[in-house]
């Protein structure tokens, strides 16, 4: 149920923060947000986006958090997204984020991102590699994705996605992650905010496993200039392909170290990233900030 709105500035404000039912639990961002917006005087509360009984066009913003339920449910989801006002990010951002496939778009553009191969079959090249990772295009959570140290199961995972009707990419494991992890670069209102490591995730030889949430590490991290680059790089091609003047109200930007001692870009989380606000030192507050700026 809605909750009764409170004055801020002189005007009433209202913002939705969207999830899905058995995630509210489980995102650690949310209770930092509705904290950040209680101490401004705004009225927030979290909403189910399936939830047929949410007046969408009741709020001043409604922001998409951990709606982790997607993936399976895709185009529901975008149809959702088109149907509702003042949201953020916007449908047209998050039916471009949604399916991997946009990183050809993001590499036609300069940006360097980790070698990627699509839909391979028996006998493609794979590349001078002794490790690859699969997984589907649209998914979330690691899930429907493997390392795999043999070109046969390479083939035989990328064969069962494409059979399920699915796009299947396939990269090199990088090494650098075992040890180094990946950084993941945060955006609040098109201005940096802070980074994390994320410790590795994918073990050598366990096959397609769905149950990998449990073993995430998360950790500050100071990022280099080259990572802020190649981050702001990739948040400026993905403006010019959308056609976008302003900067996104979030952004998270996933990127690995190669063997040269480069960051490339993994992924380019813009529909519903988890914010590591815990881990941000203030920035729920930054996002609260940005959100007010646009309304």
């Amino acid at each position: 149920m809605q909750g009764e709105r409170r004055q801020w500035h002189d005007e009433t404000v209202s913002i939705a923060f969207v999830s899905t039912s058995w995630a509210i639990e489980l995102d650690p961002d949310l209770p930092l947000l509705l904290d950040a917006a209680g101490r401004r005087g705004i009225d927030a509360e979290i909403t189910v986006w399936d939830d047929p009984a949410v007046d969408w066009s009741a709020y001043d913003a409604v922001v998409v958090r951990s709606c982790w339920d997607y993936f399976t449910r895709r185009e529901e989801f975008l149809a959702w997204a088109a149907s509702v006002p003042r949201l953020h990010n916007s449908h047209e951002v998050l039916a471009w984020n949604t399916d991997k496939v946009y990183l050809r778009q993001i590499e036609a553009a300069g940006v360097p991102i980790i070698e990627t191969r699509w839909d391979v079959a028996p006998g493609d090249d794979l590349g001078d590699h002794t490790e690859w990772v699969v997984k589907p295009t649209i998914s979330a959570g690691s899930r429907d994705t493997a390392r795999w140290g043999s070109p046969d199961d390479v083939y035989a995972h990328s064969a069962e996605l494409v059979a399920a009707g699915r796009t299947s990419m396939t990269q090199p494991y990088i090494s650098s992650v075992d040890d180094e992890g990946e950084t993941a670069m945060l955006f609040l209102g098109g201005e940096f905010s802070h980074a994390i490591r994320k410790g590795q995730l994918l073990h050598r030889g366990e096959g397609v496993r769905q149950d990998r949430d449990s073993r995430e590490s998360i950790d500050p991290r100071t990022p280099s200039d080259a990572q802020l680059e190649v981050s702001t790089a990739a948040l400026a091609a993905a403006r010019d392909i959308l056609g976008f003047t302003e900067p996104l109200l979030y952004a998270r930007v996933d990127l690995v170290t190669a063997d040269d001692g480069a960051p490339v870009l993994i992924e380019l989380e813009l529909a519903e990233p988890s914010l590591f606000l815990p881990q941000s030192g203030g920035g729920a507050d930054r996002l609260l900030d940005a959100i007010a700026a646009r309304i």
